[in-house]
């Protein structure tokens, strides 16, 4: 049983793309089926799709590389807001993330998007974590 779902999502692909793997597995939710969506939409992942095993749905996602080498498109993944520690941002205040080469991911009024888009819509949130 795993108490903060974001938590073992990033630490499942931050584990995969370690050891270079294709595809990871993850249980399906519904805030990790946002935040695979945000990944594919900014060229994280090369795409995710359901899995059904037995009876436990699963997110399998396609990690992207690059190169001969396949480096990993996703260099670091960091974890901000705990479930200890919520972490929030009001919309003057929101995170930049390497000067905006990489995303923060926040959970918002109006869903889960990228700083981003909370930045053009002018609302803050939860920052749930860094990818870059």
């Amino acid at each position: 049983m795993v108490t903060d779902t974001i938590s073992d999502m990033l630490t499942r692909i931050r584990n995969a793309t370690m050891v270079k793997h294709q595809i990871v597995q993850i249980p399906v939710t519904k805030m990790s089926v946002a935040i695979a969506t945000i990944l594919n939409e900014e060229g994280f992942i090369v795409g995710f799709e359901d899995y059904k095993e037995g009876n436990r749905p699963y997110l399998l996602l396609s990690l992207k590389y690059t190169g001969k080498s396949r480096n990993s498109v996703i260099t670091e993944i960091k974890r901000v807001s705990k479930p200890g520690l919520r972490v929030y941002a009001n919309s003057k205040e929101l995170p930049k993330v390497l000067d905006n080469l990489g995303i923060a991911i926040m959970s918002t009024s109006r869903g889960v998007m990228t700083n981003l888009k909370a930045k053009e819509l002018g609302i803050g949130g939860e920052v749930l974590c860094y990818i870059w």
